[in-house]
């Protein structure tokens, strides 16, 4: 019965187009949820301290009585507008170089394919850390350590697209017909990389935003004074061994939550557009 309600009223393509419109609410609840908590949430009140999980405070409070949940509600939507803008800019690196090593001839192919190799042989954690040190840490040290850092897997991808598409037909009697390459590029290869490139962004936020997370751990990313998932999960380690498990357990559950949603909307936009699976 179960099976022939499924297959009458929603099929696959659209659970899956209803899961991430769920699934993008709920993002964008989170992302601007901080907007809407009380400032006197997470003020220090010596009356609340140290108090566990309860019905009056969710996810318990803290050493100086600020309310963990909304600490947590506010990092996290902190922390996903640090990867948002993190992954848009490795996005449009990617898009940038993976056009112009097909639009610009084999010289600037090979000086691309050699950035993408270099790139990828160094761990981007690593790599995040050199250019966060460097630039000081704070918004902008992370925010450019993550956009220099994310783009090499999805330009390879990005460039082995417009590769395809250049030796395609209607491309090769575009060039005949003195189409100049900007056009093509526009009008062509953009066209059917855009797809990709939207996958990609998707599947590469959840990394950005776990590495931003990392680096403010460690104290090289935002700034100890904002709430930050990185930032409340530091300061909570020195408070682990006396029982406060609350004060890590929340924030990173909540954080790995986030990062797996987006990282099944990422998988659903794929599964939409693969021809042999989208009308199941």
């Amino acid at each position: 019965m179960t099976t022939i309600f499924k297959n009458v009223f929603l099929n696959r393509r659209q659970r899956t187009l209803f899961f991430i419109f769920l699934a993008i609410l709920f993002l964008l609840l989170v992302l601007f949820g901080g907007s809407f908590i009380n400032e006197e949430r997470i003020a220090t009140n010596f009356n609340a301290r140290n108090i566990a999980p309860s019905f009056a405070y969710l996810f318990g409070t803290d050493w100086l009585g600020r309310d963990m949940f909304a600490r947590t509600v506010m990092g996290l939507g902190l922390s996903m507008k640090v990867g948002l803008i993190g992954a848009i800019g490795s996005a449009t690196i990617a898009l940038v170089l993976g056009m112009s090593a097909a639009i610009f001839g084999k010289t600037a192919d090979r000086i691309i394919s050699w950035l993408i190799d270099l790139f990828l042989s160094v761990p981007h954690l690593v790599t995040l850390i050199l250019i966060s040190f460097v630039l000081g840490g704070g918004f902008k040290g992370i925010i450019v350590g993550l956009t220099l850092t994310h783009w090499p897997s999805l330009a390879r991808v990005i460039r082995a697209e417009v590769m395809q598409v250049r030796s395609a037909e209607f491309v090769q009697v575009s060039e005949r017909m003195g189409k100049s390459g900007w056009w093509i590029a526009r009008h062509h290869i953009f066209p059917h990389v855009a797809p990709q490139l939207l996958i990609g962004f998707m599947l590469l936020f959840p990394h950005v935003i776990l590495h931003e997370a990392a680096i403010t751990f460690l104290g090289l990313g935002l700034s100890p004074h904002e709430p930050a998932i990185g930032v409340i999960l530091s300061e909570s380690m020195k408070y682990l061994s006396s029982g406060m498990w609350w004060l890590a357990f929340f924030p990173g559950l909540c954080l790995l939550i986030v990062v797996r949603v987006f990282d099944h909307i990422g998988e659903s936009i794929r599964l939409l557009m693969d021809p042999t699976k989208a009308h199941e």
